[in-house]
């Protein structure tokens, strides 16, 4: 049965930066990643030209070194915004401090993984499950931009990719940092299915424009849970910290 209550508030979550973010950073995950498989199995095209001729492997190779600058600087703009931008796009969110985000981690489990409860869990921003994974993640970009400049540097004359030739010494050899940065291109893989299933998921279940809100950053709740979620702090902030504003239409 659909709720038929009028009593939403529609709320400006996701800012512009945000959502610019999201969507490079998807691109750039896409085409690092098609680029990074086929750097690691390349196919055998049959040609009647030589290879200096053809170089689509350098090409692919080229696009892979110049997506990986994009990332990177997309990945710093977002650490650059945590500090900057409102409350749901803040660094202290990906951290679970606090024992109502913890509670909530135990509630979006129940929910998603142990499938032991049918009951929405009603946040503006992400939920405390999904903000911990994001920093999972911002882990996992750092270390593939590392190791991706660690192993382009002996190709580079230029001075930025050799502030990572420490990590070449560390894993052993050039071959071990290579499996490991292989390896991480599939979690990322693995993650961006479970991330698109469980937004539909979500979007379905809670009905507050999860998959809307990140082109139009606007997300719908009822007034009352969102009065509940501000008596406990939202998205793991004190009440004090954050008092509620009518919202107001971006400047865009």
């Amino acid at each position: 049965m659909h709720n038929t209550s009028h009593d939403y508030q529609r709320v400006y979550v996701w800012e512009q930066p945000v959502r610019w973010f999201h969507w490079i950073n998807a691109l750039c995950v896409i085409v690092l990643g098609a680029t990074g498989y086929l750097i690691a199995h390349p196919p055998a095209f049959m040609s009647s030209n030589e290879a200096s001729f053809g170089y689509w492997f350098g090409k692919v190779r080229f696009l892979h070194f110049t997506t990986a600058y994009v990332f990177l600087a997309n990945f710093l703009f977002r650490i650059y915004w945590a500090f900057k931008g409102n409350k749901y796009a803040n660094w202290r969110n990906f951290i679970p401090h606090t024992k109502d985000q913890l509670r909530q981690v135990w509630k979006v489990l129940r929910v998603d993984v142990l499938q032991t409860s049918d009951q929405p869990v009603h946040t503006l921003g992400h939920n405390s499950v999904a903000y911990f994974t994001y920093m999972g993640t911002g882990l996992l970009t750092v270390f593939q931009v590392a190791s991706g400049f660690a192993l382009y540097a002996p190709m580079s004359d230029f001075w930025f990719p050799h502030l990572f030739d420490w990590m070449v010494p560390l894993f052993g050899s050039d071959m071990n940092l290579r499996l490991f940065h292989y390896a991480v291109l599939w979690i990322f893989a693995l993650f961006t299915f479970i991330h698109i299933y469980l937004c539909f998921y979500h979007d379905y279940v809670e009905g507050h424009g999860v998959i809307s809100s990140i082109v139009g950053g606007w997300k719908f709740m009822e007034e009352e849970k969102i009065k509940a979620d501000e008596a406990n702090g939202i998205s793991g902030f004190p009440k004090t910290r954050f008092p509620r504003k009518t919202p107001k239409p971006p400047t865009e």
